[in-house]
Parts: C-alpha cells; sequence; structure tokens
C-alpha cells in the first residue's frame, strides 16, 4: 500500500481488493497513454463497496469497488481508469458549475451526458470498456461533442452510475471529506496537472503524430485557451455606452426642480442623452459571411439589452467607400453592398459626420485596412473577424486608443 493511500475501508465480509489487478491496469493505461501517467498516478485509492464501479471527487481520489475490480478484465479496467481521470482533466465539476441551477441540480443526467463526451473520444481510440457505457449514438447524437452540447439531447433518466463529484459537481455520501482529508488534491496542484497533461499530449502528437481528436483539441484549449469573444464583445459594447451615456447636459424641456423657489426664473435641468450608436461593416471581398453575421448579431443584440434601440443604431456598409447606410430595426435588413478594397477610415469619417453624431462606433472587418491616425473623438470599437486578423501576417494593428476584440 502506498504511504499516501487511506486504508482499505472495505468491510472484512465482503469481496477485499486486489490491487495488485488494480494496480496493472492503471499501470497498463499510463503505459499505453504515457501523456495521462502523471494524472493517471496522482489519483489516491480509496476501496469501499458503496460504489458500484468506479468513481472519483473533485479532489482526485479514486472510490473502487472490490466487486467491480474482481469481476472485470484487466484492459476494460484499464479503461475505467482513463475514463475516470479524464472527467479531471477535462475540469468537468468546474464546468457544470457555471450552468444553469437547473441542470446543475439534474445530477445524473449531466453525468450521462459527460460519459459521453469522455466516451466517445475513448472507443475512436481503441479502448475497451465494461458493457453499459453511454455513449452519445444511444440518444441519436453525433459524436466528438462536448458535454455542455450533449446535454440538451439527454432525457431525464437514473444515471446507470455515479462518477462522484469529480464529474458532476455534487458530492456522494460515500465521499471523505475536502482537500484536507487523506491525500486530497487542491485546486493549483489539479490545474498544473492538467497542464502537464495537455504539454505531454503535444509533445506526444509531434513525436509520434498520433493522438485522439478528443485529446488533441482539449490539450490545445488548456494550452492556447480560445477567449469567449461574445462575453469580450459584450463587455466592451456595454462599457462603451455607459461611458457614453454618463455624459450630461441641460435641457429647458423640462425645468429644475429649483424652479418654484425662484420666482421669475426658469432654471434648466441636468438630462442624461441616451447614446448613438454607429456600426461600420467591412464589405470588402475578403469577409467572410458567418462570422459578420454572428459578429453583427452579438451587437445589435447587446445594443438592445442597454436600451439603445434600432432607432439610434447607423448602419454603415463599407469597402473602399461607403456602399449604403440605413437604420435597421433587425440584422435580416441590414443590405451589405460592397466587394471592393477596404478603407474602413472612409466608414468611420462619414458616420462622425452624419447630422446625429455617434457616441460609439463599432467596426467590423477582418483587420485588413488602414485605420485612423489619431483619436476620432468618440469610443471606438474595432471588431477583427476571422484568422487573418493575425497582425504578424502584415495585417495593420489598431492604434492603441481603439477598443479591440478579436473573434476567429
Amino acid at each position: 500500500m502506498s504511504p499516501t493511500e487511506p486504508p482499505d475501508r472495505t468491510p472484512p465480509d465482503r469481496t477485499p481488493l486486489d490491487r495488485t489487478k488494480l494496480l496493472a491496469a492503471r499501470y497498463r493505461a499510463a503505459a499505453d497513454r504515457p501523456y495521462l501517467a502523471a494524472a493517471l498516478y496522482a489519483l489516491t485509492v480509496v476501496p469501499t463497496s458503496r460504489v458500484p464501479t468506479m468513481g472519483v471527487d473533485r479532489h482526485w481520489r479514486c472510490y473502487v469497488s472490490p466487486e467491480f475490480v474482481d469481476r472485470t478484465p484487466v484492459p476494460e479496467l484499464a479503461g475505467v481508469w482513463i475514463h475516470e481521470v479524464a472527467h479531471l482533466l477535462r475540469d468537468h465539476h468546474g464546468r457544470a458549475a457555471r450552468l444553469p441551477a437547473a441542470d446543475q441540480r439534474d445530477h445524473a443526467r449531466l453525468n450521462i451526458a459527460q460519459d459521453c463526451e469522455i466516451n466517445d473520444d475513448l472507443l475512436a481510440d481503441g479502448l475497451p470498456l465494461p458493457a453499459g457505457r453511454m455513449e452519445p449514438g444511444l440518444f441519436g447524437l453525433p459524436s466528438g461533442r462536448l458535454f455542455e452540447e450533449y446535454l440538451a439531447g439527454v432525457p431525464p433518466q437514473p444515471a446507470p452510475h455515479d462518477c462522484g463529484s469529480g464529474a458532476h459537481g455534487r458530492p456522494g455520501d460515500w465521499e471523505l471529506g475536502g482537500a484536507d482529508g487523506p491525500a486530497g488534491v487542491g485546486g493549483v496542484e489539479a490545474e498544473a496537472l492538467r497542464r502537464a497533461a495537455a504539454e505531454a499530449m503535444r509533445a506526444h502528437r509531434r513525436s509520434r503524430g498520433t493522438l485522439p481528436g478528443g485529446w488533441e483539441r482539449w490539450a490545445e484549449q488548456v494550452l492556447e485557451p480560445v477567449v469567449d469573444w461574445r462575453r469580450v464583445l459584450a463587455g466592451a459594447v456595454r462599457e462603451a455606452v455607459a461611458w457614453a451615456g454618463g455624459a450630461v447636459d441641460y435641457t429647458y424641456r423640462r425645468p429644475s426642480r429649483r424652479t418654484p423657489a425662484l420666482r421669475g426664473v426658469v432654471l434648466p435641468s441636468l438630462r442624461r442623452p441616451l447614446p448613438s450608436v454607429a456600426v461600420v461593416i467591412d464589405t470588402s471581398g475578403s469577409m467572410g459571411d458567418d462570422d459578420l453575421a454572428a459578429a453583427l448579431g452579438e451587437v445589435t443584440g447587446v445594443l438592445r439589452e442597454v436600451g439603445v434601440g434600432s432607432r439610434r443604431l447607423a448602419v454603415l456598409a463599407c469597402d473602399a467607400d461607403v456602399q449604403a447606410v440605413s437604420r435597421v430595426s433587425a440584422v435580416e435588413q441590414i443590405g451589405l453592398a460592397g466587394g471592393g478594397g477596404t478603407d474602413m477610415r472612409v466608414g468611420i469619417t462619414a458616420a462622425l459626420a452624419a447630422r446625429e453624431r455617434p457616441d460609439v462606433v463599432i467596426v467590423l472587418t477582418d483587420g485588413w485596412t488602414p485605420w485612423p491616425d489619431e483619436p476620432v473623438g468618440c469610443r471606438l470599437i474595432a471588431v477583427l473577424i476571422g484568422e487573418t486578423t493575425d497582425t504578424s501576417a502584415g495585417a495593420p494593428e489598431p492604434p492603441v486608443w481603439v477598443e479591440t476584440v478579436r473573434i476567429g
């Protein structure tokens, strides 16, 4: 028994844990998939007959049924080892905590969706798994997706087994205490293990040229995380609109409440104007329709949320010249004429020259455009769309005073 592992908690009248067989399965899993070795050997074994198979808590303790070990061949046990550590490496309990409350409470359905995310990758990698495993095909779902995408397609039903709080986040009554319990792994160490596994996968991919697609995507996400551009864009637009809306001006249309105290004198009141927003859309030939539609939909959605309706939203279609100017009530009404060269300075200048000068200008472009040489007198947000926005490939870098959000 390893000094880091707790004593065998199996009651004496039950099947004793065949630790040699169990650890032989872990050795096989680590030998066949060396990029998972560090994570596999970080798991602490806790024998218990209170779980039907195997499960993990969020502190990297692996609860093992002696009866399950006794009846399961070593190759299948190796697959279950990898299945359980995948819950922890993919941070399933952390991701589950970001779901709506109703989904979090349905931990059985959540566990099934998480198993589908893992098992389709393991089966594609040729790993044998015990009968009764959950797969996307059982629910008519495509393979290769994340559990958040599978969740809606999994009907309510009892879970075939409980993988523990390391999966869905809800501690089972068979789990030990928190990270201060026997050999618990804390959050910092867990993140280090995830990164070490991702780096080992990248090295394995370069040296041997093969890595299961699901693990390859996961490793790239860990080492080069994709920024949620929708959240960044929404934050930039909301912040800019709030900044512009913070301005105040005097108006006599509604006299000050102090006017009655001063006979014969009418005092103006302060008003907080609703910001005016202009969207300049790059309609040159290099723009991708799908990304452009997605970005424009996000912008208009955020503006509706913050109270800037279509009446105060000017849309300018521009390539090397302004092709169309409109005020619309829906994205579908926007006409995207153009297809020539690219100079977003023309669209920005036209937006600022409008009768109702905008407080915020949002430019949707692939980045292959010159930018104004100096600040334009309002908040300017550049939404750079597509893979060509990498300035190392030659696209001009927006000025430092331009708020920049990258998509793609």
